[in-house]
């Protein structure tokens, strides 16, 4: 039905419009009792072998919602509904910006991807921070933190710090967002001396709360294996717990529709067999040393099992759940249980 009736309906309008106009409709509908427990019975699985325990959490199953879905924490406890074992929000930053000018978002319907240029377009962390405050729900929540477009690379470690001071109370995990193609420079801080800077940064201000968060690195499918390795030894340098494989890439390679020179990151199918060589590369060169979030490409229950036997200990979706809808996450969880 989803896919026949749902996907093809809204496919029909502007992508931006319809993630908005879906929004609305869920924090609607969701305001009725018996649809919550109605989406319930039919997408959640409890099972306890579903389970995974990591840095300190236990996720009730091991598939996430990648960020930039829920960028302003509108709808984290209605996704948990949906079966999700954890919501990332964000990406998030010190101030509220719009964004980069629309039109931004693009379906690749012939490839199964799409091309956004958003640029970190949140509330600030502020305003989030509030509506993280009145989680209803047990659901584990990550926060993915950046730069302002206006802040330079010198002084980005400022905006990492604030946000993490801001959302500390009312997340479970970090993400450091250093990986997207739609900031001007923000990849330049993916470099080693930078990162290594700015992850040593956060560490210190982790160090002296009473109980430290878990921080995570958020990487782009585009780094070399030179680069891949400099990002094993930061991980180890800094002592962060883990890290996500991968954000969008900027390849164009192989794809057929016509929305495939739009600037920005790609995400979707023609980013998961990159995604997962990076996951199985950081899993095998680093010994398994630190867990690792599987990201990029995930359409089918097949796509998540060949995630998890690269490396990965959790995964995340995006691209997937606009395509194929809800029902993925069960499908995923069910394969798992098999």
């Amino acid at each position: 039905m989803y896919k026949s009736l749902i996907r093809k309906t809204l496919f029909n309008f502007d992508p931006e419009k319809v993630h908005h106009f879906t929004f609305s409709i869920l924090k609607y509908l969701f305001k009725l009792p018996i649809v919550e427990n109605f989406t319930q019975s039919i997408f959640r699985i409890e099972d306890k072998k579903l389970e995974r325990n990591l840095f300190g959490l236990t996720f009730k199953n091991p598939v996430g919602l990648a960020a930039g879905f829920d960028k302003n924490a509108m709808l984290f406890d209605e996704f948990s509904n949906f079966g999700f074992g954890f919501v990332e929000i964000g990406t998030v930053t010190p101030k509220p910006q719009d964004g980069n000018p629309k039109k931004r978002l693009f379906r690749l319907i012939e490839d199964d991807g799409i091309i956004n240029r958003m640029g970190f377009n949140n509330e600030g962390v502020k305003v989030i921070a509030e509506r993280l405050r009145k989680r209803k729900t047990d659901i584990i929540i990550g926060g993915n933190i950046g730069k302002n477009k206006v802040t330079p690379n010198e002084n980005a470690v400022d905006d990492y710090l604030i946000s993490f001071h801001k959302l500390f109370e009312v997340v479970d995990y970090f993400v450091v967002n250093v990986s997207s193609p739609n900031t001007p420079n923000l990849r330049a801080l993916q470099d080693k001396e930078p990162l290594t800077k700015l992850l040593k940064a956060l560490q210190v201000e982790n160090n002296k709360k009473e109980f430290p968060k878990p921080i995570l690195l958020k990487i782009a499918p585009d780094l070399t294996d030179d680069q891949l390795l400099d990002i094993i030894d930061i991980v180890k340098t800094t002592k962060i717990d883990g890290v996500i494989a991968t954000n969008t890439t900027i390849s164009r390679e192989n794809l057929k529709s016509v929305n495939k020179n739009e600037t920005g990151g790609l995400s979707g199918k023609p980013v998961r067999e990159r995604s997962t060589e990076v996951i199985r590369f950081l899993a095998d060169k680093s010994n398994k040393a630190f867990p690792i979030i599987g990201v990029g490409g995930i359409h089918s229950e097949k796509d998540a099992l060949e995630k998890l036997d690269a490396g990965a200990d959790l995964i995340q979706i995006f691209t997937g759940f606009i395509y194929e809808g809800p029902s993925l996450i069960k499908r995923i969880n069910k394969a798992l249980l098999k």
